[in-house]
């Protein structure tokens, strides 16, 4: 069972996230009012996962972060986001906060990014020594349309660069949100064509079932069941450079590009591509727009 620790100063909405998250029989929540009793509750040990809040007093969002990333690396972050709150969203994430929630949709959105951030977060021993060992890897891959290739081919690829001394335990799980966003993207924008509304009508069975009505239906119809999705990794101890192409009509490389090169600045912008342009250090598209290129450089490693 995955004990989740919920920071805010707000009891009311300590009480509203366990609520969201008391229907999942695999989790257990606790809850603090601040950064410093957060820190207090890590340092006993057996928290899986922290969900905070921005602003709070005595310590905020960000300094937790900030104080997790040194002394919890192992332990990832999902920040809940208040409007306005945005630009400090985004340097948390920067410091090492794996993806992020507006609190305006925390009902549709939490659950599935902590299963998204949870599942990432899971390590096969089988291979761990094995993958220390390798100096380069390259992998190619044809997927077909279906949501559960997905987090075990992101899990290979994030913990190649991490037994490789690429990321550390931070960056692991931020390369692993970058590389899940870019699939999903392919998936559901690319070879399936579904418009962002279509997706947040059916967002929570989409990602909770791999087997649903508006999925099943669009997979089977053609053009879109002829689809696939191609993935080329290369790994070595200083680069991370994987390519994600979906066979779909493309779309305006300038308008995404734009958000983009916004989303540090906090603009308006796909969730998807904010968390993409700010995991990574290189974000590109093709001029169909029916590829992109992630690039993630060599950072520093905690000892492990």
């Amino acid at each position: 069972m995955a004990t989740l620790l919920i920071v805010d100063d707000s009891e009311i909405d300590r009480r509203l996230v366990t609520g969201l998250l008391r229907g999942n029989p695999s989790w257990k929540t606790e809850t603090v009012g601040n950064g410093v009793e957060a820190l207090a509750r890590l340092k006993q040990g057996g928290v899986d996962l922290v969900v905070t809040d921005m602003q709070m007093p005595e310590m905020e969002g960000l300094e937790l972060v900030k104080q997790m990333g040194i002394h919890y690396p192992q332990v990832p972050v999902i920040l809940m986001t208040a409007h306005g709150s945005e630009s400090l969203a985004i340097e948390a994430l920067e410091q090492g906060a794996a993806s992020y929630v507006p609190k305006s949709r925390l009902a549709d959105m939490l659950e599935e990014t902590i299963e998204q951030v949870l599942a990432l977060a899971q390590t096969d021993r089988n291979y761990e020594r094995l993958t220390a060992c390798q100096t380069r890897a390259e992998f190619s891959f044809l997927l077909d349309n279906d949501t559960a290739l997905i987090d075990p081919l992101v899990d290979l690829l994030q913990q190649i660069a991490f037994r490789m001394g690429l990321v550390n335990t931070n960056g692991r799980f931020r390369v692993g949100m970058a590389l899940q966003q870019t699939i999903l993207n392919s998936l559901f924008h690319g070879n399936l064509e579904l418009s962002g509304e279509q997706i947040e009508s059916a967002r929570e069975s989409l990602l909770s079932s791999p087997a649903t009505n508006m999925l099943e239906e669009r997979r089977r119809q053609k053009p879109y069941s002829d689809r696939r999705i191609h993935v080329d990794a290369k790994i070595t101890p200083e680069r991370l450079e994987v390519k994600v192409a979906d066979e779909g009509p493309g779309f305006d490389v300038s308008k995404a590009q734009a958000l983009l090169d916004g989303a540090r600045e906090g603009l308006d912008g796909g969730r998807g591509l904010r968390l993409m342009r700010i995991l990574m250090d290189d974000v590109q598209f093709n001029q169909k727009g029916n590829e992109v290129t992630l690039v993630k450089n060599r950072e520093p490693t905690e000892a492990h």
